[in-house]
C-alpha cells in the first residue's frame, strides 16, 4: 500500500485510475466481447453465443481482487479472467460458455488492452503537453527583449533573453508532441494471433475476424501478430523517456531560478515546510524530478525486455508489461507538474536586472574582448581583459568604467575605436533583443506547430 501512496504522487488520479484493476480488467472484456461479435459476425460463432459473451463483459460483475490474487499462480491475469467469464456465461447459457476466448490466447488480450489503455493515456499526456506548450508559447511572445543571464556550468556567462529561455524548453517539448503521434499511429496496434501467431484455430476466417475486431476497438490492423515484435512499442516508450526527460530539464531549470538567493522565477502556490513558516518549496519541479528520475530505469527495463523467445516470450513480456503503466504514470506526473507550474509562473525581470547588475558588467566580457581584437588582435585583447576582469572582482569597480579609462588612456584604441561602439558593448536590451532575433522565426514556426496540433487533437474512442 505505501508503495501504491508514493507511486500515486508522481502521477496523476486520471492515469492511476486507467491501470487500476477494473479499468484493465474492462479493457481486457472490451476485447473479449469484441471478438466474441466479429466472430458471430463471420460466421465463426452463433449470433446468439456472441451476445451471451459480450453481455457479461462488465468488470463491475467479477471479483477483480480475486483476479489479480489469482494472476500470479496462473501465470496471466489473462487466465482467471477468461475463466470466470466462462463460468459467468455458463451461468446463463452453456452452449455459448464454449465459445469464449474462441481462437484467441492470453497475450492477444492482455497486449490489446494496454494498447486501448495507452491509446486513452496519450490522449491525457497530450492534453497536458499541449497546453504546457501554449503556455510557454504565450510566455515567450510576452516577455520581449527582457535581459536574463545565461549561465552555463551552473555560472554567469552572458546577457540573454527570457524568450530565449522560453524557447529553448518549449521546442523538445513541441518535438515530443508530434513524434508521440507519430510513433501512436505506428504502435496502437490489434493484437490478435493465437496461439501461435497464426491464427490457425479460425481457419479461412482468420483475416475477416482481426479486421472486424480491430475496425469494433478503432485500432489498425498490423500485418501480422506482434508477439514478440516489441519495437514499435518500444520506440513509443521511448519517446514517452524522452518527452519526461525534456520535463526534467525544465523543472532543474526553474527550481534553479526559484532559489531565493537568484529570485527569477518562482512557483505561484509554491509549498510550505512542516518546520520553517518562511518556506515556499518548488513541489510542482520536486514531482518532476522525482517522476523524470524514475523514467531512464524504465526506458532501459524496456529494451531489456525485448529479448522475448521464439513466439511467446518468457518473462520478458510480463516485465515490459509492469514497466509500461510506470512509464506513463511517471510521464503524466511530470507533465502535469510542469503544466501547473507554468500556468502560475511568477517571473521577476526586476530581480534579473540586479542579478546582472551584481555582476558590474562582466557578463559584457567577451564582447569587450571582441571590440578590442579589431586593434590588438584576439590574443592580447582576451589577455587585456582578462586583467581588468580580476580588476572589477579586486577593486570592486564596473568593467564599463575600466574599458573607459583604458580607452581614454591608449591613443591607439582612442583613435580606432569610437566612445559610441563602447558604450554599444554594454547595452543590455540590445544583447536581450539579439537573443530575441535569434529564435524570433523558430517561435513564429512553433506556434504554428502548436496551432496545427490543436486543430487536429488525438481522438479516442470510448
Amino acid at each position: 500500500m505505501a508503495a501504491l501512496v508514493f507511486e500515486g504522487f508522481l502521477s496523476t488520479p486520471e492515469m492511476v485510475a486507467l491501470f487500476d484493476e477494473r479499468a484493465m480488467v474492462q479493457a481486457m472484456m472490451d476485447f473479449e466481447a469484441a471478438l466474441a461479435r466479429a466472430q458471430a459476425r463471420a460466421g465463426v460463432i452463433p449470433q446468439a453465443a456472441a451476445q451471451a459473451i459480450a453481455s457479461l463483459c462488465r468488470a463491475e460483475l467479477y471479483d477483480l481482487a480475486g483476479m489479480v490474487a489469482a494472476s500470479g499462480r496462473a501465470g496471466s491475469l489473462a487466465i482467471p479472467l477468461v475463466k470466470k467469464l466462462t463460468e459467468t456465461v455458463a451461468l446463463f447459457d452453456p452452449v455459448a460458455a464454449g465459445y469464449v476466448h474462441w481462437g484467441s490466447t492470453s497475450q492477444d488480450v492482455i497486449d490489446t488492452a494496454m494498447v486501448l489503455q495507452t491509446r486513452r493515456a496519450l490522449r491525457l499526456i497530450e492534453d497536458d503537453l499541449l497546453q504546457l506548450c501554449g503556455q510557454l508559447l504565450d510566455l515567450a511572445e510576452h516577455f520581449e527583449a527582457t535581459p536574463v543571464l545565461a549561465r552555463t556550468l551552473l555560472q554567469p556567462a552572458l546577457v540573454g533573453s527570457l524568450r530565449c529561455k522560453f524557447v529553448n524548453w518549449l521546442m523538445p517539448l513541441l518535438r515530443s508532441a508530434q513524434a508521440l503521434r507519430a510513433r501512436a499511429d505506428e504502435a496502437l496496434l490489434l493484437q490478435l494471433g493465437g496461439a501461435a501467431g497464426t491464427l490457425a484455430s479460425l481457419g479461412e476466417q482468420a483475416d475477416a475476424v482481426a479486421a472486424q475486431v480491430a475496425a469494433e476497438l478503432q485500432l489498425r490492423l498490423p500485418e501480422m501478430p506482434w508477439h514478440t515484435q516489441r519495437d514499435r512499442w518500444l520506440r513509443l516508450g521511448a519517446e514517452l523517456g524522452v518527452l519526461t526527460g525534456s520535463l526534467g530539464k525544465m523543472a532543474c531549470d526553474l527550481a534553479l531560478l526559484a532559489q531565493a538567493e537568484v529570485g527569477e522565477m518562482a512557483e505561484g502556490g509554491a509549498g510550505g515546510s512542516s518546520a520553517m513558516p518562511h518556506k515556499r518549496n518548488p513541489v510542482a519541479c520536486m514531482q518532476a524530478l522525482a517522476a523524470a528520475r524514475r523514467t531512464p530505469q524504465r526506458v532501459a527495463a524496456l529494451l531489456a525486455c525485448m529479448e522475448q523467445e521464439h513466439e511467446r516470450g518468457l518473462g520478458g513480456w510480463q516485465a515490459e508489461l509492469a514497466e509500461w503503466s510506470g512509464l506513463l504514470l511517471s510521464c503524466h506526473g511530470a507533465l502535469r507538474a510542469m503544466a501547473q507550474a507554468a500556468a502560475q509562473l511568477q517571473v521577476q525581470p526586476a530581480r534579473m536586472l540586479e542579478n546582472i547588475d551584481a555582476l558590474q558588467d562582466l557578463v559584457f566580457a567577451e564582447d569587450l574582448a571582441l571590440l578590442l581584437a579589431r586593434v590588438w588582435g584576439r590574443a592580447r585583447a582576451h589577455q587585456v581583459v582578462e586583467g581588468l576582469s580580476q580588476q572589477v572582482q579586486a577593486q570592486g569597480q564596473p568593467l564599463r568604467r575600466l574599458a573607459r579609462t583604458l580607452l581614454a588612456q591608449d591613443a591607439e584604441l582612442a583613435a580606432r575605436i569610437e566612445p559610441a561602439a563602447l558604450e554599444a558593448v554594454f547595452d543590455l536590451v540590445a544583447a536581450a533583443r539579439h537573443a530575441d532575433a535569434r529564435v524570433q522565426q523558430v517561435l513564429t514556426q512553433a506556434r504554428a506547430q502548436w496551432q496545427a496540433l490543436m486543430d487536429q487533437p488525438m481522438t479516442v474512442p470510448e
